[in-house]
């Protein structure tokens, strides 16, 4: 790569950052224990059908 030409690794990445890192007011907020207990509650269910 020469060195004239811009990758925009970093500068394109940039506002995504700040677009994921503010918080809004009106999103569903989630504890992520709830989420790991759905999903482990949602496996035991698919093998229990599977054993039907």
């Amino acid at each position: 790569m020469s060195s004239g030409e811009n990758s925009g690794g970093l500068m394109s990445s940039a506002g995504l950052v700040r677009y994921f890192d503010a918080e809004d007011r009106n999103a569903i907020r989630v504890d992520p224990k709830t989420i790991v207990a759905f999903g482990v509650a949602f496996g035991v269910l698919i093998l229990v059908l599977n054993v039907l």
